[in-house]
């Protein structure tokens, strides 16, 4: 998930047909379509970046839909360390609705990449802050997101490695766990070696999770999501799922691109999935509603069943 990423267009017209009618009757049959999600062996979650400008808009009425929709687990961004809110809510009121409208968060991506090159002062009063928002919500995971174009040297993934084993202790001491987020630069080679190799190897993993974003792996990786979740059985605590347009290989909503869940999904037990987040960072066929409306629809149909 960046603002960097390029978003192209592409689209499945009679598969979308098919979606906007399923997506109508479910939303007409809720009680239904949630007695569904419980039967599966993860909640449901969405990364909130998905839906960005509507949430900015109308956060209480977004999440609404969110959770007509059957989301029933949310990943958080955006936070405000000075006043410890979200989306214009500070931490106890955010949670408030959540609980409201039936939703949970279990993680948020936090801004430490900001922080990186700072004194480790700065960064420790930072983790405290996100440790204080992410208690409030009750979150299991503060992730670290994104890396600067700057930041994406052999030497810079040594240091970001050293600096996620010191938040890992920090954030232990407040019964909180650090996690890492990919994207693609992570696979890029430097002189035959990869950032990922270093970040995976080089922190403990005692202390530092991993959540996998399943499109940048499909997309960049030479290795494949099973052969990492083979080299590292149990840490891939989160997962990001999002497919890749079979012409663009662009973001697109899930069941009309090219990456196959069926052979993904079952390794959530090899890989220690706790919590998987549907997520798409543009390039919506209409709005990002519809996109996730169609995504939760093919996820319910179509995938949640590998979970079992």
């Amino acid at each position: 998930m960046t603002n960097l990423d390029k978003h192209n267009s592409g689209s499945n017209p009679s598969r979308r047909d098919f979606i906007r009618q399923t997506t109508l009757l479910a939303g007409s049959a809720l009680v239904g379509f949630n007695s569904f999600a419980a039967k599966s062996k993860f909640k449901m979650g969405l990364q909130l970046f998905t839906i960005r400008d509507p949430l900015s808009k109308d956060a209480k009425g977004t999440l609404k839909k969110v959770a007509s929709l059957g989301y029933e687990n949310l990943e958080t961004y955006g936070f405000d360390p000075v006043r410890i809110n979200y989306y214009g809510y500070s931490a106890k009121d955010f949670r408030a609705l959540l609980e409201d409208l039936g939703l949970t968060t279990t993680t948020g991506h936090y801004d430490f990449a900001s922080l990186l090159s700072k004194p480790e002062d700065d960064l420790k009063r930072y983790v405290d802050k996100c440790i204080e928002g992410a208690d409030a919500l009750k979150q299991k995971y503060i992730t670290w997101p994104w890396l600067d174009p700057d930041s994406r040297t052999l030497d810079k993934f040594k240091l970001v490695a050293e600096k996620l084993n010191k938040m890992g202790e920090q954030t232990k001491n407040a019964n909180l766990t650090i996690a890492y987020h990919n994207l693609n630069f992570e696979f890029i080679e430097h002189n035959g070696k990869i950032g990922y190799d270093i970040i995976v190897n080089e922190t403990d993993p005692a202390l530092v999770k991993l959540q996998i974003d399943l499109y940048w792996a499909t997309h960049s990786s030479k290795l494949t999501p099973h052969e990492w979740f083979i080299k590292q059985p149990g840490r891939f605590v989160m997962w990001h799922v999002k497919d890749m347009d079979k012409k663009t290989r662009d973001y697109t909503e899930l069941g009309n691109g090219s990456i196959d869940y069926t052979t993904i999904l079952p390794d959530y037990a090899l890989a220690g999935l706790e919590n998987y987040f549907i997520e798409q960072g543009g390039n919506f066929a209409k709005d990002p509603m519809q996109s996730i409306a169609e995504s939760a629809s093919f996820m319910k149909a179509q995938l949640i069943k590998y979970f079992n």
